[in-house]
């Protein structure tokens, strides 16, 4: 996995003018050399589609959740109005074809059978001959994808310490102290781990295997985060392909 941990990751693709999560933003990934991160989450019949949100609103207007729509339904949807419409998994596959890696985050999605939606990525993923790994909030995702495919990295995102007071529930609370604190890391026994770059808890910097940060958003962040990462996640501007990464302090 040299490339995935050397290349900078194109957060959703390469996009801006062009929407994120995009065939159109891949493609310019692709063109520019970056290894891309996506999204992938399951539609009310089952289909696995690449999208950020829960919702739909912020990306194509609709108020209904990604969940609660049928693959055709949301296949109908423009995203910012423009001609690019919400790709499948398979067919995310068939555009990259191996031409650059790939970083996966599976989303938590409610009320889904975690070892059934891992099953069903790894399969899409079956005869796929290109760079890739998996990444999640949801440590079970993680779990369950290492048991199913042990060759492939899996990490586990991870968040800055909150302020649990502005959780008004206990379990809300207690879920958020366990994804910031990586609490379940002797369990999970993740590969590598992805950080917001602004925070890298001592947690994170005695963690040994290797280490992402996001979303990196300017070559003054960058500089900032590469003391503490091996690699990026970005948008909003283009870092250098060539770019090494710093030895961890």
């Amino acid at each position: 996995m040299e490339k995935l941990f050397s290349l900078p990751v194109a957060h959703r693709g390469l996009h801006g003018e062009i929407p994120e999560n995009s065939k159109s933003a891949f493609r310019a990934a692709i063109k520019a050399g970056y290894a891309i991160e996506t999204d992938v989450r399951l539609s009310k019949d089952g289909a696995l589609v690449l999208f950020h949100d829960d919702n739909l609103f912020r990306m194509t207007g609709d108020r209904r959740n990604v969940i609660d729509c049928t693959l055709k339904e949301l296949l109908s949807l423009s995203l910012k109005g423009t001609e690019e419409k919400i790709p499948l998994l398979k067919d995310f596959l068939e555009e990259i074809g191996g031409q650059v890696p790939i970083l996966l985050e599976i989303k938590n999605v409610p009320k889904v059978n975690p070892k059934e939606f891992c099953a069903r990525i790894s399969e899409a993923f079956e005869g796929y001959s290109g760079e890739f790994a998996v990444q999640s909030f949801q440590p079970l995702y993680v779990k369950n994808f290492k048991k199913l495919r042990p060759d492939i990295p899996c990490g586990l995102l991870t968040l800055s310490h909150p302020d649990l007071k502005d959780f008004a529930s206990p379990f809300a609370r207690l879920k958020r102290h366990i994804v910031s604190h990586m609490s379940l890391n002797f369990w999970i026994k993740p590969d590598f781990v992805s950080f917001e770059f602004h925070s890298p808890t001592k947690k994170i910097k005695k963690f040994e295997g290797q280490k992402f940060c996001w979303t990196v958003r300017s070559p003054e962040d960058e500089s900032a985060a590469r003391m503490f990462c091996d690699n990026i996640i970005f948008e909003g501007y283009r870092p250098e392909v060539a770019t090494k990464c710093s030895e961890n302090t």
